[in-house]
């Protein structure tokens, strides 16, 4: 296939144009960048992110080592102490700089940041912008200072499918446009690529995320040989608004922070003895709380009358806007909820710079493992982990210089044969949600690599490969973790194995030969259709 290749203006490429993407762009500033966008810079298709709050320890009884306190406690022993305390230390300054940019959080009477609890904190530090419009609101600022900052290209409308390396170097990546399926490849030369392209929700049927959030870019990372950390920890958002939308609202966690409560169709509060922290228990918990209550067919429901008056239109939009396309008014009426993928803990493994294994590529946002989630994500932390491990990758990369790349042309790789028309998307994201979903066990597991591994090597096109390739990585890690920890639960291995007590480091070789050795087991069953 003829490709078009094209030399940008410097020689970094940022591939994400998400708040990790956006804040790294604006860091390296004035040095050139190019800024490569699934969509229309700016669009509101971030899913989750659009909603997410942050979490600083800015309040006069909070600290850094609290907050990395608490995430260690989340995180099921994987955390790494001193990276969740840098993280948590690097807060405040990031907090400035949005605020620099505009971004107007939500004050208190006294004028101060005003600060909210949410699960698995043990103080009130989530910081919202009208509720639950902070994603919004930050995403809105930095695209604005981004089309204002000269040095920085954006190329819109095109996703990656490859990234090329030569003898282990980064030389480039290889593009496509998601608006022209008939477009020709473009292959753009780069001596330091950045990806922050997101997480991997859209993998299940059942997703906060967009379609463009479908584990691509850990993908290309992993074809090219990088090091992938702690795959098999997805978070799925206990409440998800149920009603069949792609992807599904996020009934925001400062709902239950602000008093809303958990019922199930008969009004019990079914998180009562489950957990000491009821309904702001850890995500994973409350997930696996809401899903009995729903095999049950006793349902889920979040109760927020208490909490909404009818000023919810301002104090929550999003919300709002989600509530009225269900025809739901949740001043009156409980809202139905369901646990749906919504954080990747896992991604291209980094270090405290944002370094991947990989010469002269980095990593920020969902797409990186950044060691302070372990096996569970706490509220707030990801959007300042995009913000804080951005700016580190712009401070590393700064004042480099990068080798122009050779050709391109010479290193791209052909599209591969034997494609199967007959493997799916919607096979691949049935069999993550029915077989490597929030319960998980052997025989699920097993199956569920055994097609995934053909979705991987026959899939009739590169985005249905890439997608493939990120499901492998976190089926295989699954079924290797035997044992249940924080967002990871096998049914078949309820308790933590101390055997088990440290991160996951893996590669597309690793995960390709378990699917090899699994090949031999009978009975590949296809999943039902969900609508079963």
């Amino acid at each position: 296939m003829n490709h078009h290749q094209i030399e940008p203006s410097g020689h970094v490429v940022i591939v994400g144009a998400g708040i990790a993407g956006l804040f790294c762009a604006l860091k390296l500033a004035p040095q050139p960048v190019t800024l490569i966008s699934a969509t229309t810079l700016g669009e509101d298709s971030f899913g989750s992110t659009m909603q997410a709050d942050i979490a600083a320890a800015i309040s006069a009884d909070d600290t850094p080592q609290a907050h990395a306190a608490d995430m260690i406690a989340a995180g099921g022993g994987l955390v790494e102490a001193a990276a969740a305390l840098e993280l948590a230390t690097d807060a405040a300054a990031r907090i400035e700089d949005l605020i620099r940019l505009g971004v107007a959080f939500d004050r208190d009477y006294r004028g101060e940041l005003a600060t909210s609890r949410a699960a698995a904190h043990s103080v009130r530090r989530i910081l919202s912008v009208r509720g639950d419009f902070t994603g919004q609101a930050i995403v809105t600022a930095l695209t604005n200072a981004v089309r204002a900052t000269p040095s920085i290209r954006v190329i819109e409308n095109h996703v990656v499918d490859a990234l090329l390396t030569e003898h282990g170097v980064v030389r480039g990546l290889k593009l496509r446009s998601s608006e022209d399926g008939s477009a020709a490849p473009l292959l753009i030369a780069a001596g330091a690529v950045v990806l922050a392209t997101g997480g991997i929700g859209h993998l299940f049927a059942t997703t906060t995320n967009p379609s463009h959030a479908n584990g691509i870019g850990m993908a290309i990372a992993a074809r090219a040989g990088a090091i992938i950390a702690d795959p098999e920890f997805v978070q799925f958002h206990p409440t998800a608004m149920t009603g069949g939308r792609d992807p599904a609202p996020v009934v925001t966690e400062s709902l239950r922070g602000a008093g809303a409560i958990l019922v199930n169709r008969r009004g019990q509060r079914f998180m009562l003895p489950r957990h000491h922290l009821v309904d702001l228990a850890p995500r994973d918990t409350v997930a696996r709380g809401i899903m009995a209550e729903i095999s049950a067919g006793r349902g889920a429901f979040l109760d927020a009358r208490d909490v909404l008056d009818d000023d919810v239109a301002a104090r929550y939009p999003i919300l709002h806007r989600a509530c009225v396309a269900r025809g739901l008014d949740p001043t009156r009426q409980p809202i139905p909820v369901a646990p749906a993928a919504h954080f990747h803990m896992g991604g291209i493994a980094i270090d405290a710079c944002g370094r991947s294994s990989i010469e002269g590529l980095w990593a920020a946002g969902e797409v990186a493992a950044t060691a302070t989630d372990g096996a569970n994500h706490i509220a707030g932390n990801a959007v300042l982990a995009a913000l804080v491990f951005a700016n580190r990758i712009a401070t590393d990369i700064s004042g480099r210089t990068f080798a122009p790349a050779s050709n391109l042309q010479r290193i791209a790789f052909a599209e591969p044969g034997g494609a199967d028309p007959t493997l799916t998307e919607g096979t691949l994201r049935e069999i993550m949600t029915s077989q490597v979903g929030v319960i998980r066990d052997e025989e699920l597991l097993v199956d569920a690599i055994a097609v995934i591994a053909r979705l991987e090597r026959d899939g009739c096109n590169s985005t249905l490969r890439n997608m493939a390739t990120a499901a492998l990585l976190i089926a295989t890690a699954a079924w290797s973790r035997r044992e249940s920890r924080g967002a990871h639960c096998r049914a078949d291995c309820p308790a933590e194995n101390p055997s088990f007590a440290q991160r996951t480091m893996t590669t597309l070789a690793a995960a390709r030969e378990i699917a090899d050795q699994l090949a031999d087991r009978p009975s590949i069953r296809l999943p039902r259709p969900l609508s079963a």
